[in-house]
């Protein structure tokens, strides 16, 4: 299968890079001043304070490449994209403020369901499964399960330094590839898939261990939302297995909090506490650094990919190592980076 990729996603990609690596430094200047930080605990492992609204530079990054697209006319005007975009935004918002006031989990949860069921409203919808077909009625709280689940799985792994933002990177491209490789492609859901990842890695210039800036809630929230909303409309629209796809590419954070929601349920706690037992803390517990620690988890998201990407046939699988190696390179470029600039 033949996969063109259009200017538009190579374009996109740098200006939503070279957009975050001049924001970021803003944000950790206004935090700081601001004293949105956060602070050192039991449960987390930094030593001092770091800014922790990360999340204002993706979201903004992002949304202003889209506006650069319209202005060089290549955005690609299509259906679901402006649900997408406005349903990420809120989902931005929900948790912005939660970084600032610490909002109660129960209602951030109804906030969540409320705008995921808006974006359904919009479009957004899974609508088949296999073996099944057409789900009807039960189409609704599937696709809020997949949406509020998924963005909240991004927050759960969001424990240590570069760990949430390498694997977005990873799956947002993955997802992207597979959008543009499907019968008919989906070149709008493969654009938002670049897009942020070129907005991650301007944050994780500044991310990686030791990290000057957190995503927040806002900044997991938001990317956990786009890459549930794009595996929707760019994956499972088709009526074949491919729609499973997304499970597999999502393997990390959907493992994570699984297994949290479980323990947590067990122990007859409830799967909205926060504690310190996600995989991230057993890798860390067993004795690996935070840097190994992202490196494994990271690993875990390629391979999961490349799987992926394989049932989709050797022509996605050759594209997928092509731009994942590239993604790998950049990364290891700027943790040098980091540490050159650290001595």
């Amino acid at each position: 299968m033949l996969i063109k990729l259009t200017h538009a996603h190579v374009i996109g990609t740098i200006i939503a890079y070279l957009i975050g690596v001049c924001l970021v430094p803003l944000v950790i200047s206004f935090s700081k001043k601001e004293g949105l930080v956060d602070m050192p605990n039991a449960r987390k492992i930094h030593t001092k304070p770091i800014s922790r609204i990360g999340g204002v530079a993706i979201w903004a990054s992002t949304m202003l490449t889209f506006l650069c697209l319209v202005f060089m006319s290549y955005y690609p005007y299509g259906s679901l994209l402006s649900g997408i975009l406005l349903g990420g935004s809120l989902m931005f918002l929900l948790g912005l403020v939660d970084d600032i006031y610490n909002l109660d989990a129960k209602f951030k949860l109804f906030l969540q369901i409320a705008i995921a069921t808006l974006v359904y409203l919009l479009g957004v919808q899974i609508n088949n499964v296999p073996f099944i077909g057409n789900i009807g009625i039960f189409s609704y709280p599937i696709t809020l399960l997949w949406i509020v689940g998924i963005s909240n799985a991004l927050n759960f792994i969001d424990g240590v330094d570069g760990l949430a933002g390498s694997v977005i990177t990873v799956n947002a491209v993955t997802l992207a590839i597979i959008a543009v490789a499907m019968t008919p492609p989906n070149p709008i859901s493969a654009l938002i898939g670049f897009i942020l990842a070129g907005s991650m890695l301007a944050f994780l210039t500044y991310n990686f261990n030791p990290a000057k800036i957190f995503m927040g809630d806002s900044g997991a929230l938001f990317s956990g939302f786009l890459l549930a909303t794009i595996s929707i409309t760019g994956v499972m629209k088709a009526a074949t297995l491919a729609i499973l796809l997304p499970f597999l590419v999502l393997a990390v954070p959907i493992m994570d909090i699984t297994f949290s929601s479980l323990r947590r349920i067990a122990k007859g706690k409830s799967p909205f506490v926060a504690d310190a037992e996600h995989i991230h803390h057993k890798l860390l517990h067993a004795g690996f650094s935070q840097k190994k620690t992202v490196m494994i988890l990271t690993s875990v998201a390629i391979i999961a990919g490349a799987i992926a990407s394989l049932f989709m046939g050797s022509q996605t699988m050759k594209h997928y190592f092509i731009y994942i190696f590239a993604i790998v390179i950049i990364m290891l470029l700027l943790n040098f980076m980091k540490v050159l600039t650290k001595k």
